[in-house]
């Protein structure tokens, strides 16, 4: 282990070291068909990466909650407030292609063995991305992703309402293969006990409100690469986007068919510098000091290290 003023920082091979014999009859198991099911497009994620990482960290995340429970319970004592226990709530942030969606697959069904008497609700920030038309009108289509392209108010209401322990809350649905949200078609989250919310922005401090996302997060995880490795993997899945498009038409991606691969990737190119490269430095990156856990990948998605705040 090395230590820094801020964190403890953990290699691979010592990380393993740290799973727990205190809970012998909470096992977490996961088929290779499960993992080829979770896995995220040109993300990768071996059985050895959900054992040798994923597994800790899922122990450790059960520390996190234990104390999270007695904290409250003790103080709804001190105040004389008998409610059923708030959701615990988990962040996961980091940048576009780094594979934020596959971990927190993974975690949701790690934590639903670990605790299957407990409901594990998995969300994502996408859905409140204004849609394509309010984004045009406010001319910020080519800012998509930047903080001001999300309904933030609704984003946090919706955190309220999970904190409240309120039934049936509906959130919008995003689709990557029409790069828009889906009218009229809701998804609910039904009196979860722990939900997982990723997305780019779970750790920002929105422009147009006084609250952090992060206030409602018991725990947050940032997935950390270097920024030409993220910029690799992007227009990797760009290439298996644009090819799994290839024959629907109504697919964002099948235009790019249409175009030559030079230009294609001119375009992507341009998006990659232009948007997700900015976003990245402006207001991604500055965010992953708010995070408990950061988990350092390097290339193939190749996690080798993992970071804790110390504080």
């Amino acid at each position: 282990m090395i230590e820094n003023k801020d964190y403890y920082v953990i290699n691979r091979e010592e990380w393993n070291d740290y799973l727990s014999n205190e809970s012998p009859h909470r096992q977490v198991t996961i088929s290779e068909e499960q993992l080829e099911k979770i896995t995220s497009l040109n993300d990768e994620l071996t059985s050895q990466d959900a054992y040798e990482v994923y597994k800790p960290i899922t122990e450790l995340i059960s520390v996190y909650l234990e104390n999270y429970k007695l904290l409250t319970d003790k103080r709804d004592y001190f105040l004389g407030i008998k409610r059923s226990m708030p959701p615990f709530i988990i962040g996961i942030a980091g940048s576009v292609a780094v594979g934020k969606s596959t971990a927190a697959r993974l975690l949701q069904i790690f934590l639903s063995q670990f605790y299957p008497e407990l409901q594990v609700a998995l969300a994502t920030t996408d859905g409140f991305i204004y849609p394509n038309k309010i984004l045009k009108e406010k001319g910020i289509m080519d800012k998509k992703g930047f903080p001001d392209s999300y309904n933030m108010p609704a984003l946090i209401d919706f955190l309220k309402e999970i904190k409240n322990g309120h039934e049936h809350i509906p959130y919008p649905t995003y689709s990557h293969k029409v790069y828009d949200i889906i009218p009229d078609k809701m998804q609910y989250l039904d009196k979860p006990d722990i939900v997982i919310l990723e997305g780019i922005n779970v750790l920002q401090f929105p422009s147009n409100t006084n609250i952090y996302l992060s206030d409602f997060f018991d725990l947050s995880i940032y997935i950390n690469a270097d920024e030409d490795i993220i910029e690799q993997w992007f227009y990797e899945r760009f290439k298996l986007l644009v090819n799994n498009a290839r024959n629907t038409p109504s697919d964002y991606y099948y235009k790019f068919n249409l175009m030559s691969e030079d230009e294609a990737m001119a375009y992507a190119t341009k998006v990659w510098h232009d948007i997700n490269l900015v976003n990245l430095h402006e207001y991604i990156l500055p965010t992953r000091p708010n995070a408990n856990i950061v988990i350092h990948k390097e290339a193939h998605h190749r996690i080798s290290e993992l970071w804790l705040k110390k504080y």
